[in-house]
């Protein structure tokens, strides 16, 4: 099922004896909140348990609560996954490429000649924006996190740049270039739901992405000069060795770079040029590593387990192939199957109509819309819901306010795509920690656009900024004090 022809279901589309009030709307809400506090922060469990207990909560209230039947709360889970198939389906195939990409030398010459031509002064800003290139043309933050961004954790950990930090600056660049970027998913699946032409979209959001990813490059030469000069003697050299005694270092081994980018540049789909980058990276890993047919293909699916002599490279370049992306599939498959849950029950739904009752002004409609954004990341676990939701939910409250469809647009995934990595049960945020290997929690603090990108939407909103006039909307007579 394709996300452009997905509707959530609105208030008015429940039926009465089945809508949660705003309050019961807020138990699942409290409760996700609490599970995770309890279960991840205090007994230090896997998100994936916290997140049972929430399915538990939603389906057990949903049922007994609401009166769903158990077909009609599968029915919405269902749903769910499918709409994140493609997401899942990335998850394994990134897993398989990144190994087959080690195997076939590719990320360890990338880290071969980074370490030559970057320095600990430069390195945060220069990958910020060097990812943010390469994502703007491939049009897949995943893509160039999950390739380009395993290098420069390998880079930095050789120039002594903590591994969150090097994170935070992929982030930032990965999800600066997606935004702006004609070829991404989520910035025409934001065009698509709100009826705006893809250029005027992307018009609309460059005047915020681009301050918010000048604040991020001026942070992050902020922070180059707390770890300027903190490389240990003779370590990049004991790097270069490992690497090249390990693997042959040649400008062949930039076979699926080329590929993967070539083919994403021209415009095929992220799975279609995955899958072509993993191909690749094993006939690489033929002809200039000298692999078998058999032993590249075991790579693919197993993982590298790297023997150099150095520790540190052995522990950058090991990866578990399709098979270790298990646990980051888990946990993507337990946060859809919620989200799908509470669409499912109208809690979604709830929560959307309590916002929109609350807008009075320009201003308080584009803050409602963007704190929607970001909840429904929260809730549902996936960038494209908090695309979804919020744009069909409020297409029409925007007309009311005389608003461009593109303000819409704009308000949406300024504040949801680029939260979604923050969050360590989100699919954005499971994929990032899984293939850079730095916990979610490490990397926040750095991934500075995260935070900038909607307090950016928010000041321009302060500001009167970006957006038409300040026409407020008078209350609905019709509104019930029952909806509580």
């Amino acid at each position: 099922m394709g996300t452009d022809r997905y509707t959530p279901r609105s208030f008015d589309d429940l039926s009465p004896d089945k809508r949660p009030s705003f309050r019961q709307a807020l138990i699942p809400v409290l409760g996700l909140v609490a599970f995770l506090g309890i279960g991840s922060a205090w007994l230090k469990l896997d998100p994936h348990i916290p997140l049972i207990w929430s399915i538990a909560l939603v389906g057990l209230l949903g049922r007994f609560v609401w009166g769903y039947t158990w077909e009609d709360l599968y029915e919405g889970i269902e749903r769910s996954l499918s709409m994140g198939l493609q997401a899942l389906l990335i998850l394994f195939t990134i897993y398989g490429v990144v190994s087959t990409w080690v195997a076939a030398g590719t990320i360890p010459t990338l880290m071969y000649y980074g370490l030559d031509l970057l320095s600990p002064q430069v390195f945060l800003p220069a990958t910020a924006i060097l990812v943010g290139i390469t994502t703007f043309a491939i049009g897949s933050s995943w893509t160039a996190v999950g390739t380009l961004g395993v290098a420069f954790i390998g880079i930095g950990s050789g120039l002594g740049v903590p591994a969150p930090m090097t994170a935070g600056a992929i982030l930032t660049g990965a999800y600066a270039g997606d935004k702006q970027s004609p070829l991404s998913d989520t910035t025409n699946l934001a065009a698509a739901v709100t009826n705006t032409d893809l250029y005027d979209h992307i018009h609309a959001m460059r005047t915020g992405t681009f301050v918010a990813f000048g604040l991020s490059i001026v942070g992050f030469v902020v922070l180059s000069l707390g770890i300027s000069g903190t490389i240990p003697a003779g370590q990049i050299a004991e790097i270069q060795t490992a690497l090249a005694s390990t693997y042959n270092i040649s400008l062949l081994a930039f076979l699926p770079l080329a590929v993967t980018f070539g083919l994403a540049a021209a415009g095929y789909p992220a799975l279609t040029v995955l899958l072509a980058g993993a191909f690749a990276g094993a006939f690489t890993s033929i002809l200039v590593q000298g692999a078998s047919f058999v032993t590249a293909w075991q790579t693919f699916m197993s993982g590298t387990g790297p023997e150099t002599g150095s520790e540190l490279v052995n522990s950058l370049l090991a990866s578990g192939g399709v098979s270790g992306s298990a646990w980051t599939i888990a946990i993507v498959v337990a946060a859809l199957t919620l989200g799908g849950l509470l669409e499912q029950t109208g809690i979604l739904a709830v929560l959307a109509h309590r916002l929109e009752r609350g807008v009075r002004s320009t201003g308080s409609l584009v803050a409602a819309t963007g704190i929607s954004a970001i909840l429904t990341n929260a809730l549902t676990a996936q960038q494209y819901m908090s695309i979804v939701v919020p744009g069909m939910t409020l297409r029409n409250t925007y007309d009311e306010f005389g608003l461009d469809s593109s303000d819409l647009s704009q308000a949406i995934e300024s504040a949801g795509t680029p939260t979604g990595a923050l969050l360590p049960w989100h699919a954005g945020g499971a994929y990032m920690s899984g293939v850079l290997g730095v916990a979610t929690f490490s990397y926040a603090p750095y991934y500075l656009f995260g935070y900038l990108s909607p307090l950016v939407l928010f000041a321009f909103i302060l500001a009167g900024v970006g957006f038409a006039g300040n026409a407020t909307k008078t209350s609905d007579p019709s509104v019930s004090p029952a909806d509580d």
